[in-house]
């Protein structure tokens, strides 16, 4: 059985790819996993307010002695992806779904002919509109299990080696956040464990992971199917029911599960309300903690979006997390490779 709270996710998912992304200036700068350690660790970053927050907030929490510092082992950092480290208009695993049913279509063309394939193929989102959850129960089972692990991550692997982002036309890589590459090595380079904690499926961000982050895969956690292990071919097989929903109030579930203790650092951003609760958790830490919300309100260079109820600015103020403005806090917005 599938569970039924994945539904609304991902069929708002699904909706957003027929959406045309809007242009966005691309500026470019060094690729940051190779960055080399400076006087300034966050160059692609404006020298105000928020900058000096999170150089303090470092510095104070990694000098052995003082009041507020935290053990090596405490220092968890946590990420959001879509929205947070890339872009998501659209979602990246969206991208790769469409991307299976071309594959699949092109391998079996009476597909083209049946639903919910014809109307992917078709661009038909009133199909996903009125169509109910059967339709959308069948594309997800037929994009996304009935395969090995290993089968599943050739399919990511040779998908980010060619795919183009819609409305920029460049490859996946270029529509990373510098800055926040930049502040993912700024906080390795302290000490801290980084990890990604999406909403997206886990073995598709694990799939490219290290190269576009420096995060091993085995520090990703992501929304999962359900696996059972095969012993007469001696893998691992996805089945089509949901393990975890990795969204909301399923990331702190999902962060005790994967890796057993509270963030001190946790990085979101605004748009779905999807990281509120893992902000949340964060903030009860023992040790001083440091909570970040991205604002998409740079139209010019990346996107202006917003929530209907500003529920995710209206909380940041409440609890008083930082937000990243990324048209006042970002000097530059995406790297060139």
């Amino acid at each position: 059985m599938y569970r039924k709270i994945y539904i609304l996710p991902l069929f708002l998912l699904l909706l957003v790819s027929f959406n045309k992304a809007d242009s966005a200036t691309i500026l470019h700068t060094s690729d940051p996993v190779n960055f080399v350690k400076n006087s300034d660790p966050l160059p692609s970053w404006n020298d105000g307010a928020l900058k000096k927050e999170i150089i303090a907030y470092v510095t104070k929490v990694t000098k052995k002695g003082g009041p507020d510092f935290i053990p090596v082992e405490d220092r968890i950092a946590t990420f959001d992806n879509d929205g947070t480290l890339w872009a998501e208009k659209p979602y990246v695993q969206e991208l790769f779904a469409f991307y299976r049913v071309k594959k699949m279509v092109e391998a079996k063309p009476e597909l083209a002919q049946k639903q919910p394939f014809k109307a992917v193929v078709e661009k038909n989102k009133t199909y996903f509109e009125t169509g109910g959850e059967k339709a959308l129960i069948e594309l997800v089972a037929a994009t996304h299990t009935g395969m090995t692990e290993d089968e599943f991550e050739a399919e990511a692997k040779e998908f980010f080696a060619g795919a183009k982002y819609p409305g920029k036309n460049v490859p996946l890589k270029q529509i990373r956040y510098q800055p926040q590459l930049e502040l993912l090595n700024y906080l390795r380079a302290n000490g801290f464990k980084t990890f990604i904690v999406t909403g997206g499926t886990i073995e598709l961000v694990r799939a490219i992971s290290a190269d576009f982050y420096g995060i091993p895969k085995y520090q990703v956690v992501g929304t999962s199917f359900k696996y059972k292990f095969d012993d007469a071919t001696n893998s691992i097989q996805r089945e089509p029911a949901l393990d975890l929903l990795n969204d909301k109030e399923g990331k702190p579930v999902g962060i005790q599960l994967h890796i057993g203790q509270r963030p001190v650092f946790a990085c979101g951003n605004e748009g779905g309300a999807g990281d509120l609760a893992m902000l949340r958790y964060s903030q009860g830490s023992k040790y001083p903690s440091f909570q970040m919300i991205v604002n998409h309100d740079d139209a010019a260079r990346e996107y202006s979006y917003e929530e209907k109820d500003n529920l995710s600015l209206n909380t940041a103020t409440k609890y008083k997390y930082h937000v990243i403005s990324i048209k006042d806090d970002w000097k530059k917005i995406f790297p060139d490779k």
